[in-house]
């Protein structure tokens, strides 16, 4: 707990207004989404509109990562390096965007639905999204982060998929990556308490079959093992004195997917 930082006032107005482009830039990216659409046509959206609004994309250069969103299709996980692949139809999709103004992060994503998809890939997105629901809903001073782990868990494996152990949520602020890491399983009770002023993301990774993955020779791209559909749906919270902010709510649905 040493290590996790309380936002304050003026902390949280920062973050607002991050974490307010960014849910804008996943909004707008949204509506060019589509069959034929390339990833790296997705990548020079999210980087041109970030840069336009004075902030700059966290993921680029982050590490070695080379691009400045990271698309994720079908069995792939998490961290898809954006490239010359042509979307399909049925195809799912996950953007996942990460801005920085003033130097304060923002960090979202959502998964979308690339035309008319099959009924195992809706129910597997819809369970994902029902997930950071649930999770999100655990959220208040004095909870666990253990709860909110158990709460997506539970659900996930009730409804025939399981739950990626190998990326979890995490603290953001001034930095990408803070205290405390956020695990989307695990058991009630368990782990540290949240306080009012915590920020962190809530992104689980849902997958169609076993949980486990590999990353591809890019070091980057992690895939289902299984060669199965992966979803994730993430935003980044802050914790109040009455229960929970979600600071990269969307001011609509999103076009191809209805996100809260």
């Amino acid at each position: 707990m040493s290590n996790i930082v309380i936002k304050g006032t003026a902390q949280l107005d920062a973050m607002r207004q991050v974490c307010r482009l960014a849910a804008q830039t996943l909004e707008e990216t949204a509506k060019i989404l589509g069959p034929g659409i390339t990833t790296e046509d997705i990548n020079t959206f999210v980087h041109d509109y970030t840069i336009s609004h004075g902030a700059i994309p966290a993921p680029l250069n982050y590490r070695g990562f080379p691009k400045s969103v990271c698309t994720s299709v079908n069995e792939v996980i998490c961290h898809g390096i954006p490239g010359p692949r042509q979307l399909k139809p049925g195809d799912i999709i996950n953007v996942d965007v990460t801005s920085i103004l003033d130097g304060w992060h923002g960090d979202v994503s959502a998964t979308f639905y690339i035309g008319d998809p099959s009924p195992a890939a809706r129910h597997l997105v819809e369970v994902t999204r029902t997930c950071l629901q649930l999770g999100i809903s655990e959220v208040r001073p004095g909870a666990r982060i253990g709860d909110i782990g158990a709460a997506i868990q539970a659900y996930a494996e009730a409804n025939g998929c399981s739950v990626v152990r190998d990326f979890v949520g995490h603290g953001v602020g001034q930095a990408f990556h803070e205290a405390p890491q956020i695990p989307h399983f695990g058991k009630r009770g368990r782990g540290p308490r949240l306080k009012e002023g915590m920020v962190f993301t809530i992104e689980p990774m849902i997958n169609q079959g076993g949980w486990q993955l590999h990353t591809l020779s890019d070091g980057w791209t992690a895939v289902t093992s299984d060669g199965k559909l992966s979803a994730q749906f993430e935003h980044t919270v802050v914790v109040t004195n009455e229960g929970v902010e979600i600071l990269t709510a969307f001011s609509a649905p999103l076009v191809s997917s209805e996100v809260f």
